[in-house]
């Protein structure tokens, strides 16, 4: 925390670039939100309940990205089935670079930890949390660090 956050440009699973220097200079925080795979029981369960209270993280001052390793059509695939209507980005290619610079990419299983953040809208870091493959995070911390913007 009180670091500058890399910043990146990632594909959405519309295939459209999201960056996090675009969100910050809109004047909003971004709560970047890493997560394993696509199409998983912690993940969708996770990102369900973002969908399910979406304006606690998405709103005037907040903007959740949430970001994998799984390509775009993946991310596409489950956007659509899982009723997601915020961002999935891709870190497909170069395969876990952003996971890489946030600290959170697990080279051995070519995927990204369980990494949340929150930037504020002048690029410093907030809260950070990480958590392993099969420890679900708690929202309600997310919450609190957003209440603090």
């Amino acid at each position: 925390m009180g670091a500058v956050a890399p910043g990146f440009a990632l594909p959405d699973q519309n295939r459209q670039q999201v960056s996090l220097t675009s969100v910050l200079e809109s004047g909003r925080a971004a709560l970047v939100v890493f997560y394993p795979f696509a199409f998983s029981g912690i993940c969708g369960g996770e990102l369900a309940a973002v969908q399910a209270s979406l304006s606690s993280f998405q709103n005037p001052t907040t903007q959740i990205l949430a970001v994998s390793c799984d390509p775009t059509f993946s991310l596409d695939a489950w956007a659509s089935a899982s009723d997601f209507t915020f961002p999935l980005l891709s870190d497909f290619w170069p395969h876990g670079a952003v996971a890489s610079s946030y600290g959170v990419f697990n080279s051995s299983k070519g995927m990204a930890l369980r990494g949340t953040f929150l930037v504020q809208p002048d690029g410093i870091i907030s809260f950070a949390e990480m958590n392993e493959p099969g420890e679900p995070r708690d929202q309600d911390g997310w919450r609190r660090a957003l209440a603090a913007v």
